[in-house]
C-alpha cells in the first residue's frame, strides 16, 4: 500500500501543477490547440525514453486493445475539457470541482471490481464533495462574468477522470505494466487531438507564440507524469484508496496559483472548500 499512496500523492502534485501551467498557456492559445501541443509533447518524450523505460517490460498483446480503446478518449477528452474549463472558470474552481472524480471512481470500483468501502472512507468522500460544492458557488473577481452551464465542463472532466481508473485497473490485470498502459493511451490520444487540430485548422502544427508552446509543453509533461503515477498507484493499491488521494491536487493548484498567478483571488470560501476536500481525503486514509 505504501507504493500506491506515494504514487497517488505524486499524481496529485503533477496534476495540480498542470492546472496552473495550462492557465499560463491559455493566455496565448485556445484550449483545442493547447491539447494538440500538450498531449503529443508527453507522447514524444515518452517515445524517446521508451528504449530505457520499457527495457525488460514484456508485451502482452491481449491488453493492447484495452489500453488503445482507453486512449481514444483519455487523456484526449479530459485534456480538452480541463483546458476549456480552465479558460472559462480559472484553475482553482476547475481543480476543486475535479474532486468529484473519486465519487465515480469509488462507485465503479465497488460495483465493477468489488472493492470494499468502509464507513470512514465513505464519510471522507462526502466531506470532499461538500468542499467541492462550496467552492463551485464562488465567483472569483478575476473571472468577470461566467454562466452556470460552464460548470458542466469541470464536472464532465471529473466524470472522465473518475471512470478511467477502474477501467485501467481491469486492463492492468491483463497486462500489468503502467508504463505500456500510459504510452499506448497517450499515443492514441495524440492521434485524436492532432486529427481534431487538422480538421479545424488545416494543419497538424499549431500556429501560436513560443510562450504558448512552452507552457503547454510543460503542462503536457506534467499531466503525463500525473497519469503515469496514477496508473502505477492503481497497479499497487485499491481505487478506494488511490482515487481520494489524487483528489488533493487542488491544494497544489491553490498554492501555485498564489505564486504564479498573482491576479487569482483566493477567497476564504475557496480556502475553506479546499480544506474540506483535503480533510475528506485524510479521513479516507484513516479509514
Amino acid at each position: 500500500m505504501t507504493a500506491a499512496i506515494l504514487f497517488a500523492f505524486a499524481s496529485a502534485a503533477f496534476l495540480g501543477a498542470a492546472v496552473v501551467t495550462s492557465q499560463l498557456g491559455l493566455r496565448t492559445m485556445e484550449p483545442l490547440s493547447g491539447a494538440a501541443v500538450s498531449v503529443p509533447a508527453f507522447t514524444l518524450l515518452f517515445l524517446m525514453l521508451s528504449p530505457l523505460l520499457l527495457a525488460g517490460e514484456p508485451v502482452v498483446w491481449r491488453g493492447l486493445p484495452i489500453f488503445a480503446a482507453i486512449g481514444l478518449f483519455f487523456p484526449a477528452s479530459l485534456t480538452l475539457l480541463a483546458f476549456a474549463s480552465n479558460r472559462a472558470l480559472g484553475p482553482v474552481i476547475t481543480s476543486t470541482l475535479g474532486n468529484l472524480a473519486p465519487l465515480f471512481s469509488v462507485a465503479l470500483a465497488v460495483v465493477l471490481l468489488h472493492e470494499p468501502l468502509r464507513a470512514a472512507q465513505l464519510g471522507g468522500l462526502v466531506i470532499a464533495v461538500i468542499g467541492a460544492v462550496i467552492i463551485s458557488v464562488t465567483r472569483p473577481r478575476d473571472l468577470g462574468h461566467w454562466r452556470s452551464w460552464t460548470l458542466l465542463l469541470p464536472l464532465a472532466a471529473a466524470l472522465v477522470r473518475g471512470v478511467v481508473p477502474p477501467i485501467v485497473k481491469l486492463g492492468l490485470e491483463v497486462w500489468p505494466s503502467p508504463l505500456w498502459a500510459c504510452l499506448i493511451g497517450y499515443f492514441m490520444s495524440s492521434l485524436v487531438v492532432l486529427a481534431v487540430q487538422r480538421v479545424r485548422k488545416g494543419s497538424f502544427l499549431v500556429d501560436a507564440p513560443a510562450s504558448g508552446w512552452l507552457w503547454f509543453g510543460i503542462t503536457g509533461i506534467s499531466n503525463g507524469l500525473a497519469t503515469l503515477s496514477m496508473f502505477a498507484a492503481v497497479r499497487h493499491g485499491p481505487i478506494t484508496l488511490v482515487a481520494p488521494i489524487v483528489a488533493v491536487y487542488p491544494l497544489v493548484t491553490v498554492l501555485l496559483s498564489t505564486v504564479m498567478l498573482k491576479h487569482i483571488a483566493i477567497t476564504p470560501r475557496i480556502v475553506g472548500g479546499t480544506a474540506l476536500t483535503v480533510a475528506g481525503v485524510a479521513l479516507v486514509l484513516a479509514g
